[in-house]
């Protein structure tokens, strides 16, 4: 019994100094790599979407032809290769450049979608054109702002750009859309949401009823309009509407100059379209799916899918994987509720 107590004792400090040994161990290696990050923060990947579709439609012939016309027309689809090669040679062809924006409420993506766009203008030329697979059911003014601009960066060097809608983009992220020279959206997408939304608790009432007492003081009159456990004036929820109608003006303003064919007094109401309907009130400009488009393209044109990866060690991805779940969840259920609108 004495001894396997003695031994319980020696197993429990044991796994006690091992488990300290690996939270120093990580915590230097996650410092360390902290101080690196601007060094190795991450890399683009650059895939030619041509070659899937290409042997996507090999797999599929070589399953559903007979063994003689599949070779026939592999050895004259060669001969069509060689040529075409040649030929671009002398005249080079079309380049479309494909990005990805999976927006969530604060457009967290853009710190992504600022170095693709960066990467691809460092090639993309006028003749060239960008498309961009958006989602997003909007989110905050400042953080849409911002992923707006970068795509006006595209507009600003004159290369043309696609944007298309396959699920959603609203609000925030129709002011995303709105900034191509195109706008594909598939025929139950969900299109418009211009208008400007707050909301925020107040536990004022509930604090006082336990006795707490909150002191909020300010310098400058409307520095704080509303708060969530200070009491309230009409003065500061009257000053605060008027911020959220400058906001909203603005909004229109901005949708207004990248489409100028809109009614925007008439689509500016925080409704929502669907595919058809969005191209009737001219919010779009084509229905059609990103695969639709990508797939009439492909013939004439080298198609790029250009994504940025971000680097990360095994201690950083150990340490910050908690966080960046809990982040995903909360900006998945943040999402679902600003969406829930929308189901059918």
């Amino acid at each position: 019994m004495e001894f396997l107590l003695e031994y319980g004792l020696f197993l429990a400090k044991s796994v006690t100094i091992l488990i300290a040994v690996i939270v120093v161990v990580s915590a230097i290696a996650v410092a360390s790599q902290r101080n690196k990050r601007e060094s190795s923060d991450g890399h683009i990947e650059v895939t030619t979407l041509n070659h899937k579709f290409e042997d996507w439609e090999d797999m599929l012939k070589f399953e559903i032809l007979d063994e003689d016309t599949f070779k026939k027309e592999h050895k004259a689809k060669k001969k069509h290769e060689k040529k075409e090669r040649k030929h671009k040679t002398e005249a080079p062809r079309k380049r479309l450049f494909v990005l990805d924006f999976d927006g969530d409420m604060s457009a967290s993506e853009v710190e992504f979608l600022r170095h693709e766009i960066s990467a691809v203008l460092t090639v993309a030329k006028p003749e060239d054109e960008i498309l961009l697979r958006l989602e997003s059911p909007g989110g905050m003014v400042h953080s849409y702002g911002l992923a707006s601009s970068q795509l006006q960066r595209i507009r600003s060097q004159g290369i043309p750009l696609t944007i298309s809608i396959d699920r959603v983009a609203a609000s925030g992220g129709y002011m995303m859309a709105c900034i191509g020279n195109k706008i594909l959206a598939a025929p139950f997408a969900v299109i418009g949401s211009i208008g400007v939304v707050a909301q925020l608790p107040n536990f004022n009432r509930l604090l006082k009823k336990h006795d707490v007492d909150i002191e909020l003081h300010t310098a400058g009159a409307h520095k704080r309009t509303l708060t969530m456990i200070g009491e309230n004036t009409d003065e500061g929820r009257q000053k605060f509407k008027e911020e959220l109608e400058d906001t909203h003006v603005l909004f229109k303003e901005f949708v207004s100059e990248n489409r100028p064919q809109l009614d925007i007094d008439h689509i500016a109401t925080g409704e929502v379209w669907y595919g058809k309907r969005a191209l009737d009130e001219k919010l779009i400009d084509e229905l059609s799916t990103s695969d639709d488009y990508l797939l009439s393209k492909r013939k004439d044109t080298d198609l790029f899918s250009v994504k940025y990866r971000q680097k990360r060690s095994l201690p950083e991805r150990l340490g910050f994987a908690a966080e960046s779940a809990f982040n995903r969840t909360l900006n998945t259920m943040l999402g679902k509720l600003s969406q829930n609108r929308y189901w059918g």
